[in-house]
């Protein structure tokens, strides 16, 4: 793995741990930030599959599931073959703090300099979504503001 491609993010969220959990496990919550069609089974081995706005699916399967406290799942793209289906890996901790939650997220497994780049813009765009809707207000329609992978 090379430390320089390994996307990093923290958010403080205005709501408590159990509440940012929902809204990353839960379709109904996850559409309200994110994607238009969610699927999950947030148990090891379980499906995660969100829809984006153009349409691309994000496709991986939950490693690890601590209720309210830490996520882990394998995460890709159907179709594009640089970030395959399951070929990276989305680790998210959720740390209570201040009355809200502090949200600590590592993607790792991305392969390249172009791919880091869209998925830390990725990133940025849907935690800042995330952290509007946890905290019980609406993010609006996503704009679809980020860049889409490309497809290798």
């Amino acid at each position: 793995m090379t430390e320089s491609l390994v996307v990093r993010r923290e958010t403080h969220i205005a709501a408590p741990p159990a509440t940012v959990f929902a809204f990353l496990t839960d379709p109904e919550k996850i559409v309200r930030w994110m994607g238009t069609e969610a699927t999950t089974e947030a148990h090891p081995g379980g499906l995660y599959l969100v829809t984006g706005v153009g349409g691309r699916r994000a496709r991986g399967a939950f490693r690890e599931v601590v209720p309210v406290h830490r996520l882990a799942y394998s995460f890709g793209w159907e179709g594009i073959e640089a970030v395959p289906p399951g070929s990276s890996l989305v680790e998210i901790d959720l740390i209570d703090q201040d009355g809200g939650t502090l949200l600590r997220m590592t993607h790792t497994g991305l392969p390249d300099a172009a791919q880091y780049a869209s998925h830390q813009q990725g990133w940025a765009h849907y935690l800042g979504r995330l952290a509007v809707a946890a905290a019980g207000r609406d993010p609006g329609p996503d704009p679809g503001s980020h860049p889409a992978p490309r497809a290798a």
